[in-house]
This record gives structure tokens, sequence and C-alpha cells, in this order.
């Protein structure tokens, strides 16, 4: 018999409960308390019918305007997946207009983290590197920045990993004890068909795990997704 999880996608008013081997036989459950929301966003909220899924260039179009920030903001993937626990590596064809800071362990690097200083979101090691960033553990591991090798950064070509995380190629994975993923995709002000080439990577990457996909904007109401079989 399948495991009931109670999870929430950003956006949604209603609490979903899924069954984890029966994905399709969803209930929903309303929250003790209800968020307040702003003026602004119901208006908007009021232009998205939540009763049906959208075609996905259809959902980022309705995203786009559906933004109310001043500034550019970013458009995100609410993602339920079948079990937590599960991450992907996805190249975006396009840059979701977040630079990564990739560095490479080396002799200089001990100082600053000796120092207590990161200048990186991602370190990148050999596996000859690790003894010498153990004493490092409590200060990286907290933070997510220990090399491994599910992830990649604990590889023998720390070069060529480093081209790729910069090119645009990150590691996505669930929540710690939930099967919901929020990963950024790109920027509002970014063409429709960039942003959906951009989302199907990420569908691609995950290679039929994901249950139900929902975008936002940093501040836009969410829009539910049809996912291609």
């Amino acid at each position: 018999m399948g495991t009931t999880k109670n999870v929430t996608i950003s956006g949604d008013e209603n609490i979903k409960i899924i069954d984890a081997e029966h994905p399709e036989q969803e209930t929903t459950t309303k929250p003790t308390a209800k968020k307040i929301r702003s003026k602004k966003y119901v208006s908007k909220n009021s232009q998205v019918d939540k009763t049906i899924k959208y075609e996905l260039n259809k959902a980022v179009e309705m995203v786009k305007k559906l933004s109310y920030t001043k500034f550019d903001g970013t458009v995100e993937a609410h993602l339920i997946v079948k079990e937590a626990g599960i991450s992907a590596n996805v190249s975006f064809p396009h840059s979701t207009g977040k630079s990564v800071r990739a560095a490479i362990f080396s002799e200089s690097l001990i100082e600053e983290l000796t120092n207590g200083v990161i200048n990186f979101d991602i370190l990148i090691a050999t596996a000859a590197d690790m003894p010498k960033l153990t004493k490092f553990a409590k200060l990286l591991g907290p933070k997510g920045l220990m090399p491994n090798p599910k992830s990649g950064t604990l590889t023998s070509n720390p070069e060529g990993k480093k081209k790729e995380l910069e090119a645009g190629k990150v590691s996505v994975k669930t929540e710690k004890k939930a099967p919901l993923m929020h990963v950024g995709v790109g920027k509002v002000s970014m063409e429709t068909v960039k942003l959906a080439e951009n989302v199907q990577a990420l569908l691609d990457a995950l290679q039929g795990k994901v249950v139900k996909l929902t975008l936002s904007a940093t501040m836009s109401p969410s829009v539910k997704v049809i996912i291609e079989k």
C-alpha cells in the first residue's frame, strides 16, 4: 500500500496529498491558516484558471505577464517528483541569468577557508585533495559545498567540470525529506521559447520522474503545466 505525504507547491493554496505509489490518485485539504495575499497578487491570480493545466509555452507566456515585480524576476519551476532523494544534472540550453562561481581546490584556497572566507558557489576537487579538505567539513558541509562524486564535483578532471558548470550545467535535487524541487530556469525578460526550452531540459534530465509541475515568477501566481508523456 502506498505512503501518503502532505506536500505543497509554491503558489497553491491547497495542500496536495499524493500516494507515492499511485500519484494520479490525489486529494486536497485546506490548510489551517490561509496566507494573506496582496491586492496585486489577488488581481493577477484571478487571471489564472486553477482547474486546468496549460501547455508549456502558454504557461511560460502567462507567468511572464503575471509577474508584477519592478525588477527582472526569476522564473522558477516547482516540481513534485516520485520520491525524495532524486537528483539530476541539467545542461540548460540558455543562460538562466544566474552566474555560477566555481572554484577548484588549491593551496591558495586553504588560506581563505582557514579564515572562513568562501568566494564560490561550487567547489571542485580531486580524490587526492580530500584529506586536506576534511578539516573544513564543518565550514563547507552545512552549506552543501563539500565536493562529492554524486554531484560530479569530486572528479579527476576539475578543469573540465569547471567549464561545464560555468556554461550552465547544474545539479538539481529534491528537498531533504520531501519529493519537491524548486529550480530557477531563467528571467522574466527572456524570450518565451528560451524559457520553455530550459524547462524542457529540466524535465528531460529527470527522465519521467516528475509527477506535477507548476511555474511562477519571483512575485506572481503559479501556473500548472501539462507534462508531456
